[in-house]
């Protein structure tokens, strides 16, 4: 396939097909290879043909999980000029709706109910993308509950890959095993873009369970597991597991890292867990090249090609802007260039700086306004980790009618720990409107639909007339 002369991504791509044309590319979970590198050319080829109707600057949404197919189906769309927007499987149909008319879709790929693709026209609208036309929308929900998509160029989309394996020394001669959705940016920008920038063959995995996952880590001989803290704790509590002799990274990111998880997983395994922090807008920000782990919420330094501005120097905690070549042009439809535009962007997260790199604390959406007193939730944990017995403490704040919101926590702790001991023991440290009014005792830290812990999320589960 001959693709446009100047598309990074694409000439790439063709010194990847120079160097491992014959080679497997794609693995089952049984370690048999579905297809190599000129495999997927091939089937690229047969791709362009079918959206040969559709015109350069189009959107192609593409909802079909890890199917082997992807690599080609996002080739042919670079190859016709198409802006590729990945979404999740798990998305409900009125989801879907909502994006594909955002996004201005004029074509949706997804899987048949036999597993066949099915590519569904839609109504098909002209999208003026100046003299930036992006390669790739990634969905966000940002910090409304209306999505929003970033916009990415092959340019950037090369550049985080190369950030990526460059950084955490991914090769050739590794095999990503891939489990997280290719549609996630995680997924596209660890496993997918590596792939066909840097010929780094994967195993594609469709089953979440934590056992599957495990047993077919060590069946097909993976070397690199790209996960979220939920594998790795379920990992450790697991018995019996098999040896893994071929894995040599393994990388955790989408939420915060607890420092129990990665001693067990340790001890259990003989790997240190590398905690990785990204974004949507901008890919990859910070990684523990060291996998020290003791820390809950070490990130480790900036990646290589990454430059990191502190906002607030004097703050204990601070946002940061992240400046680099992977950094999105913005967002669509409605740019917000104050957060993401200029070749930098400003997550919502605050960090502390640390000697050996960053850790994360929280973030500004997530400071609770206690009758117009302001609580980080950060602090609050860090009381409760404090005591005895305690092993994972996540606080968040629930509406209040009194007092807007109230500060209330979850709490996973040894036999014998009441809620009554915990609060009183924040109230030796903590003023009285910092002190959560509720502290629910629970087994394991719940968790939202993409493995995250989010405070969001517990409010809702937690509401104000929630019990013990």
């Amino acid at each position: 396939m001959s693709g446009p002369a100047t598309d990074p991504l694409l000439r790439a791509w063709a010194g990847t097909l120079l160097r491992h044309r014959e080679r497997p590319a794609i693995f089952d979970t049984a370690g048999a290879s579905l297809y190599s590198f000129g495999a997927i050319e091939n089937k690229a080829d047969a791709f362009v043909e079918e959206l040969q109707d559709l015109s350069a600057g189009e959107v192609v949404a593409i909802q079909i999980g890890n199917h082997a197919a992807w690599p080609a189906l996002f080739l042919a769309c670079l190859q016709r000029e198409l802006v590729t927007l990945p979404l999740e499987r798990s998305m409900a149909a009125a989801e879907v709706e909502t994006a594909i008319e955002i996004c201005r879709a004029s074509l949706l790929v997804r899987l048949s109910a036999e597993g066949e693709l099915e590519f569904h026209r839609r109504e098909r609208l002209a999208i003026d993308w100046d003299t930036r036309r992006p390669s790739l929308l990634k969905l966000t929900s940002g910090t409304t509950a209306a999505p929003r998509a970033v916009r990415f160029r092959s340019a950037q989309l090369l550049a985080d890959a190369e950030q990526i394996c460059d950084t955490m020394g991914i090769s050739e001669t590794d095999r990503n095993y891939a489990v997280i959705p290719v549609s996630h940016s995680y997924g596209f920008s660890n496993l997918l873009t590596p792939l066909l920038t840097r010929g780094v063959a994967m195993v594609l995995s469709n089953d979440r369970m934590p056992r599957a996952v495990l047993d077919d880590l060590a069946r097909t001989k993976a070397t690199v597991f790209a996960g979220m803290p939920v594998f790795y704790q379920a990992f450790c509590e697991m018995e019996n597991v098999p040896a893994l002799p071929a894995l040599r990274l393994g990388i955790s990111a989408g939420a915060p890292l607890p420092a129990e998880v990665a001693r067990r997983f340790g001890e259990k395994f003989g790997q240190p867990i590398h905690s990785f922090y990204g974004s949507s807008e901008c890919g990859g920000i910070c990684y523990d090249r060291e996998g020290r782990g003791e820390i809950a919420g070490f990130v480790g330094a900036a990646m290589n090609g990454v430059s990191l501005e502190v906002l607030e120097p004097e703050a204990s905690a601070t946002q940061i802007r992240v400046r680099s070549n992977a950094v999105a042009d913005g967002y669509f439809p409605n740019p917000d260039e104050t957060k993401l535009g200029g070749g930098s962007f400003a997550p919502d997260d605050l960090l502390c700086a640390t000697e050996n790199g960053w850790t994360i604390v929280g973030r500004t959406s997530d400071l609770i306004n206690v009758a117009g007193k302001k609580v980080n939730p950060a602090e609050v944990e860090a009381e409760l980790l404090r005591c005895t017995g305690v092993r994972e403490a996540i606080v968040f704040g629930r509406e209040s009618t009194r007092r807007n919101e109230e500060v209330a926590a979850c709490v996973v702790a040894e036999n014998g720990i009441t809620e009554e001991a915990l609060r009183a023991s924040c109230g030796r440290r903590l003023s009285g409107w910092q002190v959560p009014k509720r502290i629910f005792l629970v087994e394991r830290i719940p968790i939202n639909e993409r493995g995250k812990t989010s405070r969001r999320h517990l409010a809702r589960l937690f509401p104000k007339n929630a019990s013990a």
